[in-house]
């Protein structure tokens, strides 16, 4: 194999372990982001379209994501891609005339210091979650499983 060749796939290689690590956070956290977008936008209508161009736009940015540590990685990396979900709808809400500009930054703002005490709320609950029994941890998380009937619960429990 050349050089040419080395440093090509080298670079595939790369590129390719970036795509993954940045598929695993939009995925763990889409729902994070997406509660975001939706408290930015007067209806559910538009949220699909700005989280598929949040997810774009993350994506070609991904490069220039740098993390102070690796710890603050993850609430990192959901507040880049809230800043950059904000400025995509705003963009969606100047195609629509839905709220002035104004009234947008006002929710952003606001969803963006809820972003701190949402995330601590998770990890209390999965602190809280992982302190219990297997078996009462499966019956509470079972109750927002979807697919799960109550009954069902019930009569396993």
């Amino acid at each position: 194999m050349d050089q040419d060749s080395k440093t090509d796939l080298q670079a595939w290689t790369g590129r390719e372990a970036q795509y993954s690590q940045f598929v695993a956070l939009i995925a763990r956290h889409d729902h994070a982001i997406r509660r975001f977008v939706r408290s930015l936008l007067p209806s559910r209508e538009g949220v699909d379209d700005v989280m598929q161009e949040t997810a774009l736009e993350c994506w070609k940015k991904f490069s220039d994501f740098t993390p102070a540590t690796q710890d603050d990685a993850v609430a990192e990396f959901v507040r880049w891609a809230c800043v950059i979900a904000r400025f995509k709808a705003l963009c969606w809400q100047r195609n629509r005339l839905v709220f002035r500009g104004g009234v947008i930054e006002t929710l952003a703002t606001a969803a963006m210091d809820g972003l701190g005490q949402q995330e601590s709320e998770r990890r209390a609950i999965e602190r809280c979650l992982q302190a219990m029994p297997d078996d009462q941890r499966r019956l509470v998380l079972s109750v927002h499983s979807p697919g799960e009937s109550i009954a069902l619960i019930a009569a396993e429990t």
